[in-house]
């Protein structure tokens, strides 16, 4: 009730009383009861009178400042919940946010991972295949090599067998033989021999 006192309704209800006054200390005076009880009439007037008017000077001088100090205080209030209530949302969003990044993270370590296995995988492959090849190289080059030289052995052995057939030939009959013919001669017997066969 007095929150909704105005400056304005304080005068008037003080111009009210005071008007009032007059009137109810003669019906008092006349009534003649009040004096009986024990009150003055002119000392309850006066009474209300300075409660009104203290009444007012409350609300005009220490009311409404009274009303602004917690209006403020609560407005503060607010304002401090209202900061709690953004920094807890604020730092369950950094929690979400952060634990999203440390997913990320991790989803991203397990492809690197991924994305090294599978290139040790393939380069042990290519290793493999690679040695394989160099190995078949190897093997065909040392086979080409023995063929070589087994051609070379046999040449050389032919072309001993049959300088030792003429020289013995020479010496059984004691006599100077035609080499070439007889070198033809040989050479088509061994190409027809088993020794002469290549494998």
């Amino acid at each position: 009730m007095m929150r909704s006192l105005r400056p304005a309704g304080a005068a008037a209800l003080l111009g009210l009383l005071l008007a009032v006054l007059p009137v109810a200390a003669s019906a008092a005076e006349e009534a003649g009861g009040i004096a009986s009880l024990g009150f003055s009439l002119p000392g309850l007037i006066t009474q209300l009178v300075n409660f009104t008017i203290l009444l007012v000077l409350l609300r005009l001088f220490l009311y409404g400042p009274i009303l602004k100090v917690l209006d403020e205080r609560k407005r503060r209030i607010q304002e401090g919940i209202d900061r709690a209530s953004e920094a807890a949302s604020a730092a369950a969003n950094s929690e979400v946010e952060s634990r999203r990044a440390m997913e990320a993270a991790r989803a991203e370590g397990q492809a690197a991972v991924a994305r090294a296995t599978e290139a040790a995988v393939r380069l042990r492959e290519e290793l493999e295949t690679r040695a394989r090849a160099e190995a078949d190289g190897i093997v065909a080059r040392a086979r080409e090599e023995i063929a070589q030289e087994r051609e070379q052995a046999i040449e050389q052995i032919r072309r001993e067998f049959a300088d030792l057939a003429i020289t013995a030939a020479e010496r059984v009959i004691e006599q100077s033989l035609d080499r070439s013919a007889h070198q033809r001669l040989i050479d088509q017997v061994l190409a027809d021999s088993q020794l002469g066969q290549r494998s």
